[in-house]
């Protein structure tokens, strides 16, 4: 695999004395679209907040093993979560809008980072609505509440929010399991465009998005990492039954 953006080597994460994730290496390219699939409670979401520490926030989580982001180990007592979590934004199931103006979560972050300058932060809200297909429909509303969106706009409203502070990584957490399906088709195609100038990790129960969207596809079952590849492999000729099963709806 070429242009490898993320490296997991030999990962085991516990709750306590309960062992969520077990033994798992990857290798994840720059500027594609990764898909996590597998069962509820597999530990698709676990490993998703690995890659940028939000399982810090979390009580007796312990991790062994190493991820390192263009050869940098993330998990080094060195690194800047701040700035860490900047380079690697997230997008979660339901839309996580602060009570605030459309403006106003648009440049949220860029505010914190110390831009002040309005003009500036006007650029930011507008690049980042262009990049996540909502500009047109928010740019004469953008000190509406951020509530009056629809369900699908505010997930895109979202998705602009993380890529105010230009991450080069995304994280998407189930992103359209909320929607209906003229606006999941949306964020789909925000996905496929997006994944031009961004490496994307999506989190899916959906196999028929996983198909879609993804250029590679790990299947997960309680907390092991099953199999691995290209997704066209995995969803027309995988090399382990139990990956056959599961995306042909045998079990899961």
């Amino acid at each position: 695999m070429k242009d490898v953006k993320i490296q997991v080597n030999d990962l085991n994460l516990f709750y306590s004395d309960k062992q969520a994730l077990k033994n798992i290496t990857l290798n994840m390219p720059a500027k594609r679209v990764t898909a996590f699939i597998g069962p509820s409670g597999c530990g698709k979401s676990t490993f998703l907040r690995v890659l940028n520490r939000m399982n810090d926030l979390i009580d007796n989580v312990n991790m062994k093993g190493s991820v390192l982001i263009d050869g940098i180990d993330i998990y080094d007592r060195n690194i800047d979560v701040v700035n860490l979590r900047k380079q690697v934004g997230m997008v979660f199931q339901k839309s996580n809008l602060f009570p605030k103006t459309i403006f106003e979560n648009l440049v949220f972050a860029p505010r914190l980072n110390g831009i002040k300058d309005k003009k500036k932060l006007m650029e930011i809200a507008e690049e980042s609505c262009i990049k996540a297909a909502i500009w047109d429909e928010v740019k004469d509303r953008l000190y509406d509440p951020a509530f009056s969106l629809s369900g699908g706009q505010q997930q895109r409203l979202c998705i602009a929010r993380a890529l105010a502070v230009q991450p080069q990584i995304l994280l998407m957490d189930e992103p359209a399991s909320a929607l209906d399906p003229l606006s999941t088709a949306k964020i789909e195609e925000l996905i496929f465009e997006l994944k031009k100038n961004y490496t994307i990790i999506i989190v899916t129960h959906n196999m028929q998005q996983a198909a879609r969207v993804s250029d590679y596809t790990a299947f997960f079952y309680i907390g092991e990492l099953i199999e691995y590849d290209k997704t066209s492999k995995i969803f027309t000729n995988p090399s382990i039954k139990q990956t056959e099963d599961y995306v042909t709806g045998r079990f899961g």
